[in-house]
């Protein structure tokens, strides 16, 4: 893992659970692959191992992550899919509707949005030509 900065704005465990998430998001740590042990997370960003256990014991929940007795925790094949399918629908129900909102506030049309108005390059709309 890398390094991370702990805000007080969340539980650590859940801070350290969307770490872990956002990895496998960005594919850094794949299907199949093992998460780094408990006593290991908790010595080397001197948490207490529950705190630790407890982030893990969330992804297990969500099937994101699989106990392998013995052998410790490991990313489920799904785990990717899964995540990507949860954060488009947050995305969509949470995020979307504010950014049209903002949209809808500045006046932006889609051609400016999405690059294909050269007018907007310049700061003037067509609506301003003469």
């Amino acid at each position: 893992m890398t390094a991370i900065q702990w805000s007080d704005g969340a539980p650590i465990y859940r801070q350290l659970k969307e770490r872990v998430v956002a990895m496998m998001l960005d594919g850094v740590l794949k299907p199949g692959d093992a998460l780094p042990s408990v006593r290991q997370v908790a010595a080397e960003y001197q948490l207490n191992p529950i705190t630790v256990s407890r982030a893990y014991q969330e992804l297990a929940d969500e099937a994101l992550v699989e106990k392998r007795r013995g052998l410790g925790m490991y990313v489920t094949e799904e785990a990717a899919k899964k995540l990507l399918l949860n954060e488009r629908d947050r995305f969509l129900r949470e995020e979307w509707p504010l950014v049209l909102e903002r949209i809808a506030r500045l006046g932006l049309r889609a051609e400016e949005l999405l690059g294909g108005d050269d007018a907007s390059a310049n700061g003037s709309h067509k609506a301003d030509a003469p």
